[in-house]
C-alpha cells in the first residue's frame, strides 16, 4: 500500500473488522486527512469526525492540549501530536485518534524549519506512537507526505496491536503454558 488511498482503505478495513471507530485532529493538513479517509466508501462504518486545529487555542481549548505544554514549546511538538491524538479519540467518542501538527511552509515556525512535522497514533489500552519527521518538498508536498505518513503509523500500530492481541489470548514468545 503506498499511496493514501490505499493506505486509508486498509486502515478502515482493519478497523471495520473489529469494530472500532477512528477520529482526527488536525493542524497542518487542514482536514486533509479526513478527506483522504472519507473518499474510502463505506468511512461512514468507522470515522466518528475529526477537527482541524490550525489555532493553538482550538488545541488547547477544544482537544484538551495542556496550555503549559503549549506556552513551553509551541504547537509543532510530538507530545502536542498524542495529546492532540488523545483529544480527538475523548472529544469525538472514537476507539483510535490520529493526529498531524508541524511546518508547511513557506516560513519556520516555533524555531522548527519548514518540513519539521510530528505525526501521532493514540488507541485503546494504551497503545499508540508518536513519530517526528523531517520532509523537504513544497506546502502542498508536504502536507501529502504528512497523510502518507499519518496512515502508515496507524497501519504499523493497529497491525501491531492485533499482535499483542493473538498473543494474549493464544499464548506466544516466552509465555509459559501448564
Amino acid at each position: 500500500m503506498s499511496g493514501p488511498g490505499s493506505a486509508a482503505a486498509g486502515a478502515l478495513e482493519m478497523l471495520a473488522g473489529r469494530g472500532q471507530s477512528l477520529a482526527v485532529a488536525e493542524s497542518l493538513t487542514g482536514g486533509l486527512v479526513a478527506g483522504a479517509l472519507t473518499a474510502v466508501p463505506g468511512a461512514s462504518r468507522v470515522v466518528r469526525g475529526s477537527v482541524t486545529a490550525y489555532a493553538t487555542e482550538v488545541k488547547r481549548e477544544v482537544l484538551g492540549v495542556d496550555g503549559t505544554l503549549l506556552a513551553a514549546r509551541g504547537a509543532v511538538d510530538g507530545e502536542v501530536a498524542r495529546q492532540m491524538a488523545s483529544g480527538a479519540r475523548r472529544v469525538l467518542g472514537a476507539d483510535w485518534g490520529l493526529a498531524t501538527t508541524g511546518v508547511a511552509g513557506p516560513d519556520p515556525q516555533d524555531g522548527h524549519p519548514v518540513g519539521t512535522v510530528f505525526v501521532a497514533v493514540q488507541g485503546p489500552d494504551g497503545a499508540g506512537a508518536v513519530r517526528r519527521l523531517s520532509l523537504a518538498g513544497d506546502r502542498d508536498r508536504i502536507r501529502q507526505d504528512t497523510i502518507r505518513a499519518v496512515l502508515a503509523l496507524l497501519l504499523s500500530e493497529l497491525t501491531e496491536n492485533m499482535r499483542a492481541q493473538d498473543t494474549e489470548q493464544h499464548g506466544g514468545n516466552g509465555c509459559l503454558q501448564p
